[in-house]
């Protein structure tokens, strides 16, 4: 499951007998450069460490409160998107959209959007100005389920124009590329979502459906 999905982070209890510790993490490693954090319930250092060596990207130990593991969620994925050299917030004309938190605005007004659409939108944000196969879209949202289901693109598509678009008919952010797929028009790209990071953190308003 871990290998097909598109998860932007694992948050792993390395104390659960289910997992089975740091070599639960290198099984994960082998397959998948999925950020980890590892939740350590006891203060072993010996184990800590092996989690660290097995691939996990930080370690909190017990006692640790919610704002705590959010915020250290928060800093793996900023550091592991200037890894990868994709910026954590994208804008265009007057839409912003902060992959961090997963906030969409546009006028500076929060669009709910459905857990698809807005997982297409990521997906072309993060490939900000390249245009993307609907082959490649499809991998990216909905793995080995969507193969060869264009449609999927399409209504996704459809449902994202409808919302940020001012004219559905004649986009200026979300183009298609004849043959191709879509392309997201871009103007910036931040290595930070520092215009909007003041929102609360890792809670996006995405309606997800």
């Amino acid at each position: 499951m871990i290998a097909k999905s598109a998860a932007d982070l694992l948050i792993l209890d390395i104390d659960s007998p289910i997992c089975g510790g740091p070599k639960f993490i290198e099984a994960v490693r082998q397959v998948s450069a999925v950020p980890i954090v590892a939740l350590a319930g006891r203060d072993d250092e010996a184990i800590i460490v092996a989690a660290l060596r097995s691939g996990a990207d930080d370690v909190i130990r017990a006692p640790f409160n919610v704002d705590e593991m959010l915020a250290r969620a928060e800093s793996v994925l900023r550091r592991r998107a200037r890894e990868q050299g994709k910026g954590a917030q994208v804008a265009t004309g007057d839409l912003q959209i902060d992959l961090l938190h997963r906030r969409v605005l546009l006028r500076g007004q929060d669009v709910r959007l459905s857990a698809k659409p807005y997982d297409v939108l990521k997906a072309l944000a993060e490939s900000a100005g390249k245009a993307l196969t609907h082959g490649e879209i499809l991998h990216a949202v909905w793995g080995d389920a969507g193969l060869g289901k264009i449609a999927y693109v399409r209504i996704a598509i459809r449902e994202l124009r409808r919302r940020l678009e001012d004219d559905p008919r004649h986009p200026r952010y979300i183009l298609t590329e004849n043959r191709v797929g879509y392309r997201l028009e871009v103007q910036r790209r931040f290595p930070e979502a520092a215009n909007i990071a003041a929102a609360e953190p890792l809670k996006g308003t995405i309606d997800r459906q």
